[in-house]
């Protein structure tokens, strides 16, 4: 799918895991981001670090918004929300970040 803007996911992905050292789980699949209409107005860009709990299945459980622009961090959840990691044998937390940059 194009999409009105070149997002960029980062290629560092950091898990978060209470009961393991840290591991890499990787990224099966991706949803790129929607780029928000007030955004692209205000040619805002930026970096939304987002953390979400993944089931052992690899699907998102849900997403808790850690930084970013108001504007662009709804964008970034709902794109998370449909990512789908490789399975585990537990529930894992995943940090992530989703960059937007309006396309030049």
């Amino acid at each position: 799918m194009r999409l009105g803007v070149s997002a960029c996911l980062t290629l560092a992905i950091t898990l978060l895991n209470a009961q393991e050292s840290r591991t890499v789980r990787a990224i099966l699949q991706q949803a790129a981001p929607g780029y928000p209409a007030l955004a692209r107005s205000m040619a805002l860009e930026g970096v939304v670090k987002v953390e979400a709990v993944v089931a052992a299945d690899g699907t998102v459980k849900s997403v808790t918004i850690k930084g970013g622009h108001p504007v662009l961090a709804q964008a970034a959840a709902k794109a998370v929300k449909q990512w789908r990691w490789e399975p585990s044998p537990r529930e894992s937390q995943e940090v992530v970040q989703v960059r937007f940059t309006p396309e030049q």
